[in-house]
């Protein structure tokens, strides 16, 4: 019906035209003109003609590509079709499988400067991280993910640089909103762990509660579900290997500057006789608003002979928020910490400097504003003040034998973020720990992510 319009109206429009000719032509003159216009008309006609025809056949071919790709292996009897037409049709299929695929490169990495207030000799530069990341997706459901990491530049027997997996996991889409993965991957607590790279926080380095207390990157092998809807909650649930206690070294210092960090098994020959559970719900259904928390738990001892805290349980939960309506940037976290049933070990302890705390716990709130915004760049000022202790509490031990708590350590910190597009940072800031002075320190950094 338009493309009869269209014509009515394009004749009317040469019509219009052939009467338009001046009084004075003459009738020869006006005979002639209106041959040509239908000539015209013929000409457009035929276009048009031909048009239909090449939409036609567009429109049969996706026909058959849709009607191909729905196919299922196991349908009722269908018509056998000849060989020719079968040979298309697992072409099409073949076509659409290939077009589904795609592997994709990442990478993330930073560069830092240090310079204690008090001690400019002990000023350093470090490589802390350099992550190159493949993602292949199989087909529209199913993908791979891995991450692999370098750490302080050089990772040899004689240097302090350290080479990992940090992430190898599959993930297959069971349904819209519902999925499930399987290997090693990131657990899904706090805001840092599953979005650490240097754009996407604040400050030069990683805030101390979500190191020392949530240890990062934190990672386990296992099973995985995830679920997200459409009123903006979204689930996380797992089964995973957990945390050795057996690896706990009281002489060290290791204990006191992140207690899961010490225990923690990266996927490397991890003991499993006792498995983990993890979970973990957040809530976006208001705009700019983050809401959630997570949950992990599991026994740490693994039957291990001779241990004298076979029954220990680890626990370990956090909330958090962040509000982000549009300039403005506010988060806060809090993450508590226990390890049960470690009375016996601890007596085995008895002179160390570190034996193995009861819980520890911190919390942070944090405030940024982008002050100033182009094109290509902006600049966001933020404040984080931050209090935490990896040792608050010990268990019982025999008067006089056992190592008193630390007091909270709290440090504030106060600088920028430069941004170069969206893949490029350059940060500025200032510490100021509150119980250990001599820890106040300048900080600059570069990072990147893609």
């Amino acid at each position: 019906m338009k493309k009869s319009f269209f014509v009515k109206a394009v004749c009317a429009t040469l019509v219009a035209g052939a009467f338009a000719a001046p009084v004075h032509a003459g009738e020869a003159e006006l005979l002639q003109r209106i041959d040509k216009l239908a000539a015209e008309l013929e000409a457009i006609k035929a276009e048009l003609a031909a048009t239909r025809k090449k939409t036609e056949v567009v429109e049969q071919k996706q026909e058959a590509m849709i009607s191909s790709a729905k196919a299922s292996p196991a349908s009722p009897v269908a018509p056998i079709a000849p060989l020719a037409s079968a040979a298309a049709t697992d072409s099409s299929q073949t076509s659409l499988n290939r077009a589904m695929q795609q592997t994709v490169i990442s990478s993330y990495g930073e560069i830092n400067y240090t310079r204690p207030k008090n001690a400019g000799e002990q000023a350093q530069t470090d490589v802390g991280r350099a992550v190159i990341g493949i993602t292949h997706r199989f087909n529209e459901k199913t993908k791979m993910v891995a991450e692999f990491e370098w750490e302080h530049a050089i990772a040899s027997k004689g240097d302090d640089g350290e080479a990992a997996v940090e992430q190898l996991y599959v993930e297959h889409e069971i349904k819209p909103g519902l999925a499930a993965k399987a290997g090693l991957f990131l657990i899904p607590a706090g805001f840092l762990n599953t979005s650490h790279e240097p754009t996407a926080y604040y400050g030069v380095h990683r805030n101390f509660v979500e190191t020392a207390i949530i240890p990062s990157t934190w990672r386990e092998a296992g099973l995985g579900l995830s679920g997200s809807h459409d009123n903006g909650l979204s689930w996380d649930i797992g089964l995973t290997t957990g945390f050795n206690l057996t690896k706990w070294d009281a002489t060290s210092g290791d204990g006191r500057e992140s207690p899961l960090g010490a225990i923690h098994q990266e996927g490397q020959f991890a003991k499993s006789r006792d498995l983990s559970l993890h979970a973990a719900a957040n809530y976006r259904g208001v705009p700019g608003l983050l809401v959630g928390g997570s949950v992990f738990s599991g026994k740490v001892g693994h039957e291990t002979t001779d241990f004298a805290a076979n029954d220990a349980r680890l626990t370990l939960w956090d909330l958090h928020a962040r509000y982000n309506p549009g300039k403005l940037d506010l988060t806060a976290l809090y993450a508590r910490g226990t390890i049960s049933n470690t009375d016996a070990l601890n007596l085995t302890f008895v002179g160390q400097p570190t034996p193995v705390p009861s819980a520890f716990a911190g919390w942070y709130v944090q405030g940024a504003y982008q002050l100033w915004k182009n094109e290509d760049y902006s600049l966001t000022p933020f404040l984080r003040y931050e209090q935490f202790n990896t040792a608050k509490s010990y268990s019982a031990v025999p008067q006089g034998l056992g190592v008193a708590a630390s007091p909270d350590e709290k440090v504030t910190t106060i600088g920028a973020s430069f941004k170069i597009g969206e893949g490029v940072v350059l940060k500025a800031d200032y510490q100021k720990f509150k119980q250990d002075s001599s820890r106040d320190r300048y900080n600059l950094g570069a990072g990147y992510s893609f």
